[in-house]
């Protein structure tokens, strides 16, 4: 029995998230059913980051065992019977005891939003047409650096163990009528990117004051937490592993 990772990229718009549902299309089932057609054999993947609906990855990882062995030939056929908005960048094998998400020691998340129409963005680019004060902004982001309890920014009935996540990096970035916020963690909770920036767009347009911002992440409750940003713009842009931890794997 051999363990392969893959690292994958996709276009999340047509896609009810990642992970399997019934009577949904998602990019597990799409990846699983084109490498189980290769292999005549049904294969069940892993994820090392779950993304919801309409969310976009630049990269994100996966890991599956199975009894075959996949030849560098195969990824042209993967990609072959994969849509056009999935594709297999890369397939390593890796030693058993190899785990794509519990190995993982880093993601990075980006956000992006345009404040002038833009038909060329609206598929992976929030249109949010108000003036907001970036200042503010930068402040809410910088107060989320190190570790805190993210329970207000995690979706309802999260099967976690802890709420406690380390940020290592939140910064807002404004390029003429683009912005972009760009978030690094050792792991994040279900939702808790889109509800950071839906809370940060609040405090922009004076919604929320910033001292509320920074209360947010050590009250019990707190209901001025807004998730309602959409799901397209949002990327997982990089799954980050310990250094030379490919080093020994065969990439194919």
């Amino acid at each position: 029995m051999k363990r392969y990772f893959i690292e994958v990229s996709y276009h999340g718009q047509a896609y009810s998230g990642f992970q399997i549902q019934d009577n949904a299309v998602t990019v597990q089932a799409e990846l699983e059913k084109a490498l189980s057609v290769l292999a005549k054999q049904q294969i069940s993947l892993t994820g090392s980051s779950r993304t919801d609906a309409g969310v976009h990855a630049m990269q994100n990882y996966f890991h599956f065992d199975i009894d075959y062995t996949f030849t560098n030939r195969q990824l042209y056929n993967i990609n072959a019977l994969l849509p056009l908005d999935i594709v297999l960048i890369s397939m390593f094998e890796m030693p058993r005891h190899c785990h794509c998400r519990f190995d993982a020691v880093g993601r990075l998340y980006s956000y992006h939003l345009h404040q002038r129409k833009d038909p060329f963005l609206a598929d992976r680019s929030y249109y949010y047409p108000y003036a907001l004060n970036l200042e503010l902004m930068q402040l809410a982001a910088s107060s989320i650096l190190g570790v805190h309890n993210f329970i207000n920014y995690s979706k309802r009935n999260t099967q976690v163990k802890t709420f406690m996540c380390t940020i290592s990096e939140s910064v807002w970035k404004h390029e003429d009528y683009r912005l972009s916020y760009t978030v690094r963690g050792n792991r994040f909770l279900r939702g808790m990117v889109r509800g950071l920036v839906g809370t940060m767009l609040k405090v922009g347009t004076g919604r929320v004051s910033i001292d509320d911002f920074i209360s947010s992440l050590s009250a019990q409750e707190c209901e001025l937490v807004d998730f309602a940003v959409p799901g397209k713009g949002l990327t997982l842009e990089r799954v980050e592993f310990p250094a030379s931890y490919f080093e020994s794997s065969l990439r194919l």
